[in-house]
């Protein structure tokens, strides 16, 4: 297996799990969300960092690994790392909020639609950004 078709099967995964966001948003499960959109987001970016030769570290935030490889980057995606690396920070900081919550913290009360629609437009951005970056795994 080559870092491209890792990839690719990155790729893939985050577009599939894509498709689950419009149905958790109709069912109103914010927190689902949230979690679900970190999971596409660390797909996504651990595809680019393997795309262009890097071994993504194995924890969620991978944003400050894409700083530091921006240069790898086609021109298009380098000028948006910084919103790419910001959605990965966000996300992995909700991340077991969002799934376990705590004693003082209801993830199913506590998240909004507003979060949601967040978290969505965030994963959109940078499963657009892999998309430019990796190449099409259904189109091989």
């Amino acid at each position: 297996m080559t870092n491209q078709s890792l990839a690719q099967a990155y790729l893939l995964k985050a577009l599939v799990r894509m498709k689950l966001l419009d149905v958790l948003v109709a069912e109103k499960a914010w927190s689902d969300v949230i979690r679900e959109a970190q999971e596409i987001v660390e797909l996504a970016l651990k595809g680019i960092l393997r795309q262009v030769g890097v071994e993504p570290p194995r924890w969620h935030d991978v944003g400050g690994a894409l700083k530091e490889v921006a240069d790898r980057l086609p021109a298009g995606v380098r000028e948006e790392v910084p919103r790419l690396a910001g959605a990965s920070a966000w996300l992995r900081k909700e991340r077991e909020l969002a799934f376990y919550g705590d004693i003082d913290f209801i993830p199913t009360e506590q998240y909004t639609e507003g979060d949601a629609r967040r978290a969505v437009e965030d994963a959109e951005v940078v499963v657009a950004a892999a998309v430019r970056v990796i190449p099409d795994p259904r189109r091989a």
